[in-house]
């Protein structure tokens, strides 16, 4: 499994935690470091729908001007954003096999995929 994120995020940080602590192997991509291409991201859009993907709430997104925010009512104006502006990526994003299993971090959903029995 990868995990796509950005190291020094709250939210990343709280998601490795628990997969360490669950004993999950994964490894981890930094989209800072590494960054992430339009591929990827047109195949999680089509996986998951570009919107999920598209962080509204954080401070990348506040950020943007209104008349930038406003371009973003499609796939392709919001890969081209996340292209961009890698931080405005919803995080982590959970991968295996090229099959997204998570956006964000619920851990609902993570011991559902993931969790001891």
């Amino acid at each position: 499994m990868v995990v796509y994120g950005i190291k020094n995020c709250d939210t990343v940080k709280a998601a490795l935690a628990w997969l360490t602590k669950n004993r999950v192997a994964f490894e981890f991509h930094d989209f800072k470091t590494k960054g992430i291409t339009e591929a990827k991201l047109h195949d999680w859009s089509k996986q998951v729908g570009w919107e999920k993907l598209v962080n509204k709430r954080g401070t990348t997104w506040r950020k943007l001007s209104e008349a930038e925010q406003q371009q973003v009512t499609s796939e392709r104006a919001a890969v081209a954003l996340m292209k961009e502006k890698t931080s405005v990526i919803k995080r982590p994003v959970l991968e295996q096999g090229n099959r997204v299993l998570a956006v964000g971090f619920d851990e609902a959903e993570y011991q559902r995929w993931y969790g001891k029995k």
